[in-house]
């Protein structure tokens, strides 16, 4: 019997690894936007429900909420955010991309869909909707339990 833990089938680290090559193709499809994949799902959600709270677009990218603020803060900087305190309650921060952001995310919209074909490409058809289901149903069976 091995006396080290065997990584090589344990879920969580094949999790990991495949997070790990997903950073990494999604970086080289994206190289000449200078966005991450966190960045890039904060655009996409603000595109969808501008003016949203910046708690409740951290739980829809599924990013931690005091994490988000320094990335919200980055993607500011940029011009490609616009954040303000909401009218009825001060300390709650509303977001908008701005039309940079916008045109930003739907130029890299090519890539990204690039990026995730690379990503599950050793699969054929049949076994890319189970892992997208299997994926779907560990997450969600895991949600609210942290």
């Amino acid at each position: 019997m091995a006396k080290s833990f065997n990584f090589s089938t344990a879920p969580g680290h094949l999790i990991r690894r495949a997070q790990q090559l997903a950073v990494a193709i999604f970086m080289e499809e994206t190289a000449g936007f200078d966005v991450t994949p966190v960045q890039f799902a904060i655009l996409n959600a603000l595109m969808d429900d501008p003016g949203e709270d910046q708690i409740t677009l951290s739980g829809r990218v599924a990013f931690d909420a005091a994490t988000s603020g320094s990335v919200i803060g980055r993607l500011e900087a940029k011009g490609w955010v616009k954040r303000e305190a909401d009218p009825g309650d001060k300390r709650r921060k509303l977001l908008w991309a701005t039309p940079e952001g916008e045109k930003l995310a739907l130029q890299m919209k090519r890539a990204v869909g690039r990026a995730q074909q690379r990503i599950v490409s050793p699969l054929d058809a049949d076994e890319r909707v189970q892992l997208a289901a299997l994926l779907g149903k560990l997450v969600a069976g895991h949600e609210g339990i942290e």
